[in-house]
């Protein structure tokens, strides 16, 4: 066979078999019979080992998983990844659409709805027709690269048709069919192996494994859901709404989950959840809720997020699963803040496919307004099928034998006098050097989304605390390795990467340093409005709670911990051995300078806009440099008339002004974002 014919072979070998793949994997309907696809897949891999020139990244061959990595790098998501709000009942549901609808001036609209797939977020970007790489959610702003792990999965495409945009990236969940699931399960018990907790779990772990082989062994499963980055989009024809981009990926051969459906009115939603409560558990996959999302891409921008949470969408979960258990006994553990926070330790059950042995307790009101007490037969649920909390007693069951709970007067660790300032509901260990509240602040100050220190896991923090290395949090960048080579089981090589990661995180950027110090209500959103606003932690830590306040997103609540926190000298103490250390406290990037295409220019906005609301368009012209009046005079460059415009339209034709139409304001406005 010729070099031409064997290239010629291949593609269609390949052609063939993504065909059958396609058709078993996401349309579940083979027509051809193990053996003959087995026959096929023989003959491909035979002819790419003897011509290893012809092997491409989105051959059928190369789903077989590879040898194991060291680890996995890191991607920083183009757009983010948002969590979504939940409704848990029929009234937070049509609250939810209350507030679209009134946003939106009163438009009405359709809505899609998909069952929410208990697995693990993953976004898979696609150029040139083939798929390049593929990350996992991670905190929403950056994942983890698996792309070796993501080829594993067959019912991901390695390549899309050539009529697709020319680079996109989709969005889905991976999860494992509970039939496999449950197969994997026996076949570990038969071997004498322990069985894995629940299906999400194990699909999460099976990603993240550094051995791909491992990952092609688990027969992972995908469901996508979402379309982002058609800036290449080409001749591509791309939908504008949600139902229609299911389809479109459909026609490109993702896997798109069959009982989506498109609603008219809060009542058809409420309909297709109700449906899929009953049947939720004939499923060969996990679904705890149903995900809402408005259908017109235009009026999910309109909408806009709140956070990190869309308003155009809202996960409408099934009621939590639920199970019998005793109370044995509550325990109290410090937090790093200090507050002192009581945790159920339960009789051992399963609930939902996970064992639960402890429980969230919140505060001390909350076991009081439960009436809870040790040694009570209790009703245990796994509230968003993730964290298990006590729901209440079941006192018809009680034999005088239980008893209540009050809160210590002294703190477990360092036996301080535990406070409860009015007005709050956690109790407090006021002493900064309470070695609970170290051993918390410092597990944070390392972790991943703060400074990110490899290596240093919750032992370690245990061990440098323990040892004396650390006694407030900068001691960090103190270590030394020589110290770190005294500790037990600590080997040479673990001591350089330790090391190393220590003094890169230096370079952490501010908004991560600022978050790193576990400021009472300052989390990563928060952090990086403050950093922006004051790119230097030694000029926030003279802010006043009037100037803090004044910022928008800023509340008293959180303003009064900020001004409070800085106003510690041990705090200022900590932020000066920083930096003594050589973390950076001061953003010195550039301030890029943005263009303000509509500076010197008044608008004025009337009437009911089709698009965006008043509110969103006078926003965008301030945006752009624009000022807005609220009445038309001489100094009004233009009017921005939408429908019943009344007399702001009248006063502007008499004096001349010039005025906009929707669609005339929206071109001026697309014009003024062009480089």
């Amino acid at each position: 066979m010729s070099n031409a014919s064997i290239a010629d072979r291949v593609e269609r070998l390949r052609a063939e078999i993504n065909r059958h793949n396609h058709l078993y994997f996401v349309l579940d309907a083979p027509d051809i019979s193990d053996a003959a696809y087995d026959a096929l897949m023989a003959e491909l891999r035979g002819l790419e080992e003897q011509n290893p020139e012809l092997v491409t990244m989105d051959s059928p061959t190369q789903r077989v998983g590879a040898p194991p990595a060291e680890g996995f790098a890191e991607v920083v998501h183009p757009r983010p990844m948002l969590s979504l709000a939940n409704a848990f009942d029929g009234d937070e549901l049509a609250a939810w659409h209350r507030r679209a609808t009134n946003l939106l001036d009163g438009a009405d609209f359709q809505m899609v709805c998909e069952l929410k797939i208990d697995g693990l977020a993953v976004a898979l970007t696609y150029e040139d027709g083939v798929f390049v790489y593929g990350a996992t959610r991670g905190d929403g702003y950056r994942g983890e690269d698996v792309t070796r792990n993501l080829r594993t999965i067959r019912s991901i495409p390695l390549s899309v048709p050539p009529e697709a945009p020319r680079r996109f990236e989709v969005r889905g969940e991976v999860y494992f069919p509970r039939s496999l699931f449950d197969k994997l399960n026996e076949e570990r018990a038969a071997q004498g192996q322990p069985t894995y907790a629940n299906p999400r779990n194990t699909a999460a772990g099976s990603l993240r494994q550094l051995d791909s082989r491992i990952t092609a062994q688990r027969a992972l499963d995908i469901f996508v859901y979402s379309m982002y980055g058609l800036e290449d989009a080409g001749d591509a024809h791309i939908p504008d709404n949600q139902w229609d981009t299911l389809d479109y990926l459909k026609s490109l051969g993702f896997k798109v989950n069959p009982h989506n459906a498109l609603c008219r009115s809060p009542e058809d939603v409420e309909s297709y959840y109700r449906r899929w409560v009953e049947e939720a558990e004939r499923l060969d996959y996990g679904a705890d809720g149903v995900v809402v999302k408005v259908n017109p891409f235009r009026l999910q921008d309109a909408l806009g997020s709140v956070g990190r949470e869309p308003r155009w969408a809202i996960a409408y979960k099934f009621p939590a699963t639920q199970a019998v258990t005793r109370l044995l006994d509550i325990g109290v553990n410090v937090g790093r803040t200090g507050s002192l926070n009581p945790y159920a330790m339960l009789e051992p059950v399963d609930v939902g496919g996970a064992t639960v042995k402890m429980a969230t307790l919140h505060n001390e009101d909350y076991i009081h307004s439960k009436d809870l007490r040790i040694g009570d037969w209790v009703v245990v649920e796994r509230a968003g099928e993730v964290i298990p909390q006590v729901v209440g007693p079941l006192p018809e069951r009680r034999t005088g034998d239980e008893r209540e709970f009050s809160m210590p007067t002294t703190c477990p660790q360092c036996r301080t006098t535990v406070v409860r300032p009015e007005g709050q509901a956690m109790s407090l260990c006021p002493n900064p050097s309470c070695p609970a509240q170290l051993f918390e602040l410092l597990k944070h100050f390392v972790s991943r989304g703060a400074m990110d220190i490899e290596g240093m896991g919750e032992k370690l923090c245990l061990s440098l605390l323990e040892a004396g290395l650390v006694r407030d949090i900068a001691d960090v960048y103190s270590i030394s390795k020589e110290r770190l080579l005294n500790l037990e089981r600590m080997a040479e090589k673990s001591a350089t990467n330790i090391i190393d990661a220590i003094e890169a995180s230096k370079e952490r950027e501010l908004p991560r340093v600022l978050s790193a110090l576990g400021v009472l209500h300052v989390g990563s959103e928060m952090a990086e409005t403050l950093a922006s606003h004051y790119r230097n932690l030694w000029r926030l830590s003279r802010a006043t709670e009037q100037e803090l306040v004044a910022i928008p997103g800023v509340g008293p609540k959180i303003a009064e911990s900020v001004a409070t926190y800085f106003q510690d000298e041990a705090h200022r103490h900590v932020l000066r051995k920083l930096q003594s250390a050589g973390v950076r406290l001061v953003d010195d990037s550039p301030i890029e300078p943005v263009e303000q295409p509509l500076a010197g220019l008044q608008f004025v906005v009337t009437g009911r806009l089709d698009s965006m609301t008043r509110a969103q368009a006078e926003a965008r012209i301030k945006e752009l440099g624009g000022a807005v009046g609220s009445s038309v005079s001489r100094k009004t460059s233009y009017l921005v008339a939408g429908e019943e415009a009344g007399s702001k339209l009248d006063q502007a034709n008499k004096l001349g002004t010039t005025v906009l139409t929707e669609a005339g304001f929206l071109e001026m406005a697309r014009t003024a974002d062009r480089p």
